[in-house]
C-alpha cells in the first residue's frame, strides 16, 4: 500500500496523528487487526528450508561447517526477504491503482510512471488485469486513498478507494495476490471484512493533512464493501457478506481493547523489580524456649 501522510511507524505498530505537526495518538486499522494474528512459525521454517535446498552453494558447502553456517544464516532470512519484496510489490501495485483513479477524476497523476515501475520489475500484468477489471466494472471513483478517523473507539486508517459501481456506493480495499497453479488469483483472507467494516464505521475523513482539517465521514451509510484481489492473471472482487458485519465489528472492537491494554502495560513501568537479600542475621533460627515445671 502507499504511505498516508499522517501514518507513523512506532514501537506499538502503525499509528496516526491528526495533522502533520502533531504526534500519533491512535493505532491504524491494520495494527489493530494484527493483534489477532496467528503464528507463522511453520511458514518461516518452510521458507528457510526451501532456501537452503535451492541454494546453488549447497553442494560445495557439504562437509564444510563454516560454509554451512553461512548458508543457514542466509536462509534464515528468506521469509523476511520474501515479506519485504511482497510489500514493495504491493506498494507499486497500489500506487498504480491510485493513479488510475486520479486520472479518472481529472486530477494530477503519475500513471505512466507507475506503469513503468511495474514494467521494470516484470509486474506489468498486474496493471493490465486491473485496467480490464476497471473497464469491465465501469468504476466511478469518488475518493482514492482517503484517510478516516474514529474518535469514539480510537483508530484511523486509509481506504484504497471510495467509488460507485453500477450506481452503488462501494468501499474498496485492494490486495495484491499471487496466482495459484491453476492460473487463478489466490483467495482473500477474511480479515479484509474486518478492515472494511472498520473503515465504514469511521466518523471523520481527512481534508487537509497539513492543517489537520477533518470533515464528517460521508460514505458510511450502507455501502457495498469490496475486497479486490489484484493478480497477474485476473482481478477478483469479493463482497463482504452483510450478515457477518456485526460479528467482525465486535471482533475489531475487542482487538482494539487488546491493543490498548498492551499499550498501557508498556507505559506502566517495570514489571519486575530486583530484590535484595534480607539483612544478615534477620533469618537466624531462635532456640525454642522450654517450659518450666
Amino acid at each position: 500500500m502507499t504511505e498516508p501522510a499522517l501514518a507513523h511507524s512506532t514501537e506499538f505498530g502503525r499509528m496516526y496523528s491528526r495533522s502533520l505537526s502533531e504526534p500519533p495518538t491512535v493505532p491504524s486499522i491494520t495494527t489493530v487487526i494484527a493483534q489477532g494474528s496467528t503464528s507463522l512459525d511453520g511458514w518461516h521454517s518452510h521458507m528457510a528450508a526451501t532456501a537452503v535446498v535451492k541454494d546453488p552453494k549447497l553442494p560445495a558447502s557439504l562437509g564444510n561447517p563454516g560454509a554451512l553456517r553461512s548458508l543457514v544464516k542466509e536462509a534464515s532470512r528468506a521469509s523476511e526477504r520474501y515479506r519485504d519484496q511482497a510489500a514493495e510489490r504491493g506498494t507499486r501495485v497500489h500506487y498504480y491503482c491510485e493513479q488510475v483513479s486520479l486520472r479518472a477524476l481529472d486530477l494530477p497523476h503519475e500513471l505512466e510512471a507507475a506503469r513503468t515501475a511495474l514494467l521494470e520489475h516484470g509486474e506489468h500484468q498486474f496493471a493490465d488485469r486491473f485496467d480490464e477489471w476497471w473497464d469491465l466494472y465501469q468504476v466511478e471513483p469518488l475518493a482514492p486513498e482517503i484517510t478516516v478517523w474514529n474518535d469514539e473507539l480510537g483508530y484511523a486508517g486509509t481506504l484504497d478507494l471510495v467509488a460507485r459501481i453500477n450506481g452503488r456506493l462501494c468501499l474498496i480495499d485492494y490486495k495484491t495476490k499471487n496466482t495459484d497453479r491453476d492460473g487463478q488469483v489466490k483467495p482473500l483472507d477474511d480479515k479484509v471484512v474486518m478492515q472494511l467494516v472498520a473503515g465504514m464505521k469511521a466518523k471523520e475523513s481527512l481534508v487537509d493533512a497539513g492543517k489537520g482539517v477533518w470533515e464528517p465521514w460521508a460514505y458510511g451509510e450502507d455501502p457495498l464493501l469490496l475486497g479486490v484481489a489484484v493478480g497477474q492473471t485476473e482481478v477478483r472482487p469479493m463482497r463482504a457478506n452483510p450478515a457477518v458485519l456485526p460479528q467482525h465489528w465486535f471482533k475489531f472492537c475487542a482487538l482494539r481493547r487488546l491493543w490498548q491494554t498492551s499499550y498501557d502495560v508498556a507505559g506502566a513501568g517495570r514489571a519486575l523489580l530486583p530484590i535484595a537479600p534480607p539483612p544478615v542475621g534477620a533469618h537466624a533460627v531462635r532456640s525454642p524456649q522450654t517450659s518450666s515445671t
